[in-house]
């Protein structure tokens, strides 16, 4: 088939992937760069934690995020990405004030979910043996089936992998004004499709009368003096904060860009993500001070040695969500629209496209 994807962010580049293997010919309109660089999959820490959000949200995300932990390896080695999957689990902590919270988290999400049941209290013995450097925590918790993706690498890694991909057509920096089944309407031509995905995100408002937008921040900082080797989690009054490793993929380069991940690295390095701030707003001005301050903040309580750490990037993004925080697949004869993956990008992608495949153009 001949097929449109309107909207080249995580969810279009998932598709993208899995039409690919089916034998099918893209055109993937962008309406900014094909690089992907302003789209809140590049935004993302990539995070793929079905317990960590399984207390305020529905079972439907748990199973998702567990399919879609099962497809994400194959997905990047497609692109390239050999090294940008680790499922080696999350450790979750608090400060001592607050850990009767964090038993009460455990224990709401083992009566949510049998396989939660296996969770179980590290003490400072323990958790030094998995995370040298937290050894000073008292106490945390292993999601031993939690893991991340780079997800910076994988959108610079499929963009290069469609450009050479002879069944892929560009259109970036394109807007489509209007979305019909086998049609993409533009300011000025209609083109006519066989199938027509829509994975806009908040560029679908047109479609979603209910459809917002939720603010993240995001702040990346590098430290020689500190090897954290898994996601963390620190439970927080406000927000979910969580510090996720980055490595040091670009060890050797010496305060230049680098053109896999886009962000500045200092050599022999270990960079991390700090984020994750969620407002209800559609603003992507640059992050607030409080905010900053907040996370920072947070970071500091992890490990003290983050207080000579250097920030070298924040991002601020926007995610689309629906009322009740849940992704919707809308399918119809020659149209498929996916959108509302909110926080939980990564997480549900994979999953998500999955079934909305199996739903519709797989059965027509």
């Amino acid at each position: 088939m001949n097929i449109a994807i309107v909207g080249a962010g995580l969810v279009g580049r998932v598709l993208a992937l899995n039409l690919l293997k089916d034998g099918h010919t893209l055109t993937m309109f962008e309406k900014e760069s094909r690089e992907g660089i302003t789209s809140a999959g590049f935004t993302a820490a990539g995070m793929l934690a079905p317990f960590a959000e399984l207390e305020t949200a529905e079972s439907e995300i748990f199973e998702y995020g567990q399919r879609s932990i099962e497809l994400w390896e194959s997905l990047l080695k497609e692109v390239g990405v050999y090294d940008g999957f680790k499922n080696s689990g999350t450790i979750i902590t608090a400060h001592p004030q607050d850990m009767p919270e964090l038993e009460h988290f455990i224990e709401t999400l083992q009566r949510k979910v049998e396989e939660a049941k296996e969770i179980k209290l590290l003490g400072n013995r323990e958790l030094g043996e998995l995370e040298p450097e937290l050894a000073h925590h008292t106490q945390a918790f292993h999601l031993k089936d939690e893991g991340v993706v780079d997800a910076q690498r994988f959108i610079a890694f499929s963009s290069n992998y469609f450009d050479m991909h002879p069944n892929v057509t560009w259109r970036e920096f394109t807007e489509v004004t209007h979305i019909e089944p086998n049609k993409v309407h533009l300011k000025e031509s209609t083109e006519a499709f066989d199938w027509v995905f829509d994975s806009r995100g908040l560029g679908a408002k047109e479609h979603f009368s209910d459809l917002r937008g939720v603010r993240g921040e995001v702040i990346w900082v590098e430290s020689k003096e500190i090897d954290i080797t898994r996601p963390t989690r620190l439970l927080h009054p406000r927000y979910k904060i969580y510090i996720v490793p980055r490595g040091n993929g670009c060890e050797g380069i010496e305060l230049e860009y680098c053109k896999d991940c886009k962000i500045a690295q200092t050599a022999n390095s270990k960079r991390y993500i700090i984020g994750a701030s969620e407002i209800e707003s559609e603003d992507t001005s640059p992050i607030s001070v409080r905010s900053t301050l907040e996370l920072m903040s947070a970071l500091f309580t992890v490990h003290p040695n983050f207080g000579e750490a250097r920030v070298v990037n924040t991002e601020t993004n926007c995610r689309p969500a629906f009322r009740d925080n849940l992704p919707r697949i809308e399918s119809e004869e020659g149209l498929t629209r996916i959108n509302g993956l909110y926080r939980h990008g990564y997480l549900l992608a994979p999953a998500v496209v999955e079934k909305a495949l199996n739903e519709g153009i797989r059965q027509s």
